[in-house]
């Protein structure tokens, strides 16, 4: 298993990669899709963590498929980790959820609307894992420095990573602000780029979220060169056909092309 310490966020002549399905759709969908992530990562020589969600606690409309939920969910994820040796983040909603997913995954993730909750960022930090935040789309860059102090507050360690996704902009978009990029490096943490969040059209399709995934290439290229340290993309076999926020995925077939112009981007700022 690869050794998620310092040295595998820190920044070198490539970046880092969180990609994978939105939602666990079943097993065969996230092994198809991490092997596939796998391999282009090996060959691409990008350090890659594999990341789905258990259960999407927050969707748009009450029949919305959320997932295979906790218990379950946990032990696919556990049942691919094992099977692939790759490291695992999911998102974890409550202060319970954090202690059980640490046990199986690398990587705990703090929903953007979550990103405030107080006993939830605590218990997480309290963990040892690495914990991603999102800024919340309605907090400004410079608010999260509250938001690592809550995770450091009795930490076993200091393991955060902060992740732009964009700002609400009037109802139903986002808009990113780059300068949050270079603002959130300056509290010494990494800072990773969520590509397709951030193209996100929230509840724009009346149950259920849309999205514009043609931006996601042009945003992700703006954030290597405002000097994002990672990139978040959310990917699917066939995202038309997706039970969660397919609208705004990239088609599996089309991550390696993509991978390969931002490395070009990364590679010029050297």
């Amino acid at each position: 298993m690869i050794r998620l310490d310092r040295n595998f966020f820190k920044p070198s002549k490539s970046f880092f990669l969180i990609a994978g399905p939105c939602v666990i759709e079943s097993y065969k969908q996230i092994f198809t899709t991490a092997k596939t992530l796998k391999r282009i990562a090996q060959k691409l020589k990008i350090r890659f963590i594999f990341k789905a969600s258990y259960d999407k606690a927050n969707r748009s409309s009450l029949a919305s498929f959320r997932g295979h939920g906790l218990e379950q969910g946990l032990k696919l994820l556990g049942q691919l980790r094992k099977e692939l040796n790759i490291p695992i983040l999911t998102d974890v909603h409550t202060v319970e959820e954090a202690e059980l997913a640490a046990q199986v995954v690398d990587v705990l993730q703090i929903p953007a609307f979550l990103c405030r909750q107080t006993d939830l960022l605590t218990a997480a930090g309290k963990t040892g894992k690495w914990v991603n935040v999102k800024k919340g789309q309605f907090l400004s860059p410079r608010d999260m420095e509250k938001v690592i102090e809550k995770i450091e507050r009795g930490a076993k360690s200091q393991h955060i990573l902060l992740t732009e996704r964009g700002t609400t902009f009037g109802y139903h978009n986002l808009i990113v602000d780059f300068r949050s990029i270079p603002i959130m490096k300056q509290t010494g943490y990494p800072v990773v780029f969520d590509a397709t969040h951030s193209v996100q059209l929230p509840s724009a399709a009346g149950d259920k979220s849309g999205g514009e995934r043609e931006f996601v290439a042009p945003l992700a290229r703006a954030a290597i060169a405002a000097g994002a340290d990672g990139l978040f993309i959310e990917t699917h076999p066939n995202p038309n056909e997706a039970l969660s926020d397919g609208a705004n995925m990239v088609p599996l077939a089309e991550m390696e092309g993509l991978l390969k112009g931002l490395l070009k981007i990364r590679k010029s700022l050297d």
